[in-house]
């Protein structure tokens, strides 16, 4: 892209202010609209708190060692705060528009009803909303073909993921600016469809519920159920995905462990669902058979199986835990 994007976030909260980190560090302007009527001393220092929250987080990134902090105040000009009076000249000048208010669907529906008749037909809008789908408020935008979610996890300025969602009227050239967009300011987007809780809201909320059962049962306590997650869960799917490592472990397995708890916990939330039946039957268990969720048949497996092993081994030592053999 050899022009820089104009960027505008609707709602001078933490997603506004996390996205505007990401895009000004990317040497892209961004105007964070406040959206709230407030007198001029509020607004002030409504203005003061976000540049000085922008600023300070670059501060930290800096000190991380991503960058030179001599180069913070530049990139913290980049970003600006403008009060609801300038919302017009503001949406007017901006090629992408995201929103970040609070997830109620009738306030979010309200904004875009008020908003989106103020932005150029070409430019793109998205939502951020973590909750609701695309299709409960495009109902609401102006031109809805430009229309479709962007998920981002907090921290926005340092997790890579961005779940993108389209609706049913999203043009597919609006879904792929997006993400090319996305790429080039340095994060990972994966699309989805429009479904409740997306990708990560949905396996994480499973995870979280089922680690505060556990502590509600007594199987551990809540400092071991982190510490086990942290070092075992979160250590092997930061490296492998979830379905990967089904199938780096093999389908089978995740089969009868799955009936076996079912059985165990009496509950069906420990079932296996109908595709890792299917897969059993058809003999798609993972690297072993050439293909499970993944396929691979052209992959040169000891050269894959060493390169995780290393990452892994990069990881270990990330967390202080490596050792030097004994002799």
């Amino acid at each position: 892209m050899s022009e820089k994007e104009r960027i505008a976030c609707l709602g001078a909260g933490r997603m506004g202010r996390g996205i505007a980190v990401v895009f000004a560090y990317a040497g892209h302007s961004v105007t964070i609209l406040d959206l709230k009527p407030r007198s001029d001393d509020d607004f002030a220092r409504l203005q003061q708190e976000a540049l000085s929250e922008v600023a300070s987080t670059l501060h930290i990134l800096a000190g991380a060692g991503l960058f030179d902090p001599a180069h913070v105040d530049r990139i913290a000009e980049r970003v600006r705060v403008v009060p609801d009076s300038g919302m017009a000249k503001t949406l007017a000048d901006s090629d992408i528009v995201f929103e970040g208010i609070p997830e109620v669907l009738e306030m979010k529906r309200e904004l875009f009803a008020r908003v989106t008749p103020l932005i150029p037909e070409n430019s793109i809008v998205a939502s951020t909303t973590s909750t609701i789908l695309v299709d409960d408020l495009s109902g609401s935008v102006a031109h809805p073909g430009r229309f479709l979610n962007a998920h981002w996890l907090n921290p926005a300025f340092l997790v890579p993921l961005v779940e993108v969602s389209p609706g049913t009227n999203t043009l597919p050239t609006v879904t792929a600016k997006l993400c090319e967009l996305l790429e080039h300011v340095g994060k990972v987007p994966v699309v989805c469809a429009a479904s409740p809780g997306y990708i990560v809201p949905r396996i994480q909320t499973l995870a979280m519920n089922e680690a505060a059962r556990m502590v509600e049962e007594g199987v551990a306590s809540a400092e071991d159920i982190d510490k086990a997650l942290k070092y075992g869960f979160s250590f092997r799917f930061s490296i492998l995905g979830v379905l990967e490592f089904i199938d780096w472990g093999g389908g089978d397995i995740l089969y009868y462990g799955s009936h076996y708890l079912a059985n165990a916990l009496k509950s069906d939330r420990y079932a296996p669902p109908a595709i890792v039946e299917r897969n059993m039957k058809e003999g798609r268990i993972g690297l072993k058979t050439g293909g499970g969720f993944l396929d691979y048949k052209d992959l040169d497996l000891v050269a894959y199986r060493e390169q995780r092993l290393r990452t892994f081994a990069d990881r270990l030592k990330s967390f202080g835990l490596s050792r030097p053999p004994v002799l």
